[in-house]
Formats: structure tokens, C-alpha cells, sequence
């Protein structure tokens, strides 16, 4: 048993509009299952498949408090790209964040509701991921984090440092899940958050206690209302179980 990445979950004041903004963005199709939900994927997707983590918006009246934790890395083919995509989402209502960052070769912004995410100098590993080049988690320990992700999903390992880790499907394809260290802990609940799914004929139950039996733990919320499960890792960070699929 085993599940796979298949879509981070952002919380929006206004779903539709950030929808439209991080459609733009990636060059995405947009839709929605229902009333405050916005669905975003690539044109012509078959969803689920590993060649993209998808984006669903969900409304939520809550205000951005604090930096995300979970974040998204746009990636570019070259230093005139990278120029390029940052003007035209400053256009499309993106501003410059500074969050400590100092002198880097990437550029960090925010999208129209504060949520920070960053367009990365050309890099030769990004080269084929896609728009989204990495699914980005801040964390207080890399190593513990890729072990618990390492053996709850069927992605391969890329790289793990004491700073770093990072991995990705094991086809090949699709952005990268990385780790970085942070000395800041997690105090709020995360406005982004990884949904990973099992595969179809999985036993949605048996799975639950797989991820549990590594270190997953319940975040203390009301789920009786709905079909999947939250859950969190061994860092606090919630995340959802889908159904089989």
C-alpha cells in the first residue's frame, strides 16, 4: 500500500478569484465541484497523474496570519523567462515579498491574497517538471520529515541533507516534494496543505493506520461530515487522505 501527491489544497477568502489568478499563472484550466471550491489543472489532464499536482481552492473566511509553511516554486528555462514571469504576474496582481530572503537568485512574491511562492532562476532539474517546479514545506527537520513521506508515499528519494531533502514520483515526472529547514515552528493551521491519495483497491482504513503506525497523528477536528481524512505529520502539518482512486 502506498498513496501519491496528487493536489496541495489552498485556503482563499475568494476562491474563484485566486483560482483565476493561479489559472493564469500556469497556464491552467479552472473549474469547480461546487460553491467554494475552484479546481485548477492543466488543459486536457486526466486527473489523477503524477506529470502534475493539481490546486484546489477552497473558501475560508479565516485571515492570513503568518508565512505559509507549504509553498510553490514556478520554475523558468531561462534568466529572460524568469524576468518575463515576473513581470507578467506582477501584471496579473502578484507583489514582491520579502521574507528574509536576502541576495538569491529567485524571486519571492505573494498572490493577491498574501500567499508567497517563488519563481526560481533556470535550473537544469526543473527543466522538465512543468510549470510547478516544487511543492516546498518549511520544517525544523528534513531527515524526519522524507522519512515519514518516504515510506506514506511511493515517491523516490532525490536527495537528504541535514538542510534538505527532496523527492519525486517514481516515474519520473511531474514537480518535486522538498524539505527545507527553518528554525521557525508551526503555531497556526496551515492556509496550504498536501492531499495525498491511495491507489485504486486500496483499503482506505488499512491506510489510515499505515500513516498513523508512521507517525501520523489526528489534528483534534470535527470529521464526521466528511469522506476523507485529515490527519497531520510528525511536524504538526495537516494533510489529507483522499478516497482510493
Amino acid at each position: 500500500m502506498a498513496t501519491r501527491l496528487v493536489q496541495i489544497n489552498m485556503k482563499a477568502r475568494n476562491d474563484s478569484a485566486l483560482g483565476r489568478f493561479w489559472a493564469e499563472a500556469l497556464g491552467w484550466g479552472v473549474d469547480s465541484e461546487g460553491p467554494g471550491v475552484t479546481n485548477l489543472e492543466p488543459v486536457g489532464f486526466s486527473y489523477p497523474d503524477p506529470v502534475a499536482v493539481c490546486i484546489d481552492i477552497v473558501a475560508s473566511p479565516e485571515p492570513k496570519t503568518v508565512k505559509n509553511r507549504v509553498h510553490l516554486d514556478l520554475a523558468t528555462t531561462s534568466k529572460a523567462h524568469q524576468a518575463q514571469l515576473v513581470a507578467r504576474l506582477r501584471d496579473l496582481g502578484a507583489t514582491l515579498a520579502d521574507v528574509g530572503q536576502g541576495d538569491v537568485p529567485w524571486t519571492v512574491m505573494a498572490d493577491p491574497e498574501g500567499n508567497e511562492f517563488c519563481v526560481v532562476e533556470p535550473r537544469a532539474v526543473y527543466q522538465d517538471t512543468g510549470p510547478i517546479a516544487a511543492v516546498v514545506v518549511d520544517c525544523t527537520d528534513p531527515r524526519e520529515m522524507v522519512r515519514f513521506w518516504g515510506q506514506a508515499m511511493d515517491w523516490t528519494l532525490h536527495e537528504v541533507t541535514d538542510a534538505y531533502a527532496a523527492m519525486r514520483s517514481a516515474k519520473g515526472v511531474g514537480p518535486y516534494l522538498e524539505f527545507i529547514r527553518t528554525n521557525d515552528t508551526k503555531t497556526v493551521w496551515n492556509r496550504v496543505h498536501l492531499d495525498v491519495r491511495p491507489y485504486p483497491g486500496d483499503d482506505m482504513a488499512a491506510e489510515e493506520a499505515r500513516l498513523r503506525a508512521l507517525g501520523a497523528t489526528d489534528p483534534g477536528i470535527d470529521q464526521t461530515a466528511i469522506a476523507w481524512t485529515v490527519l497531520a505529520d510528525p511536524e504538526g502539518n495537516e494533510f489529507c487522505l483522499l478516497t482510493p482512486r
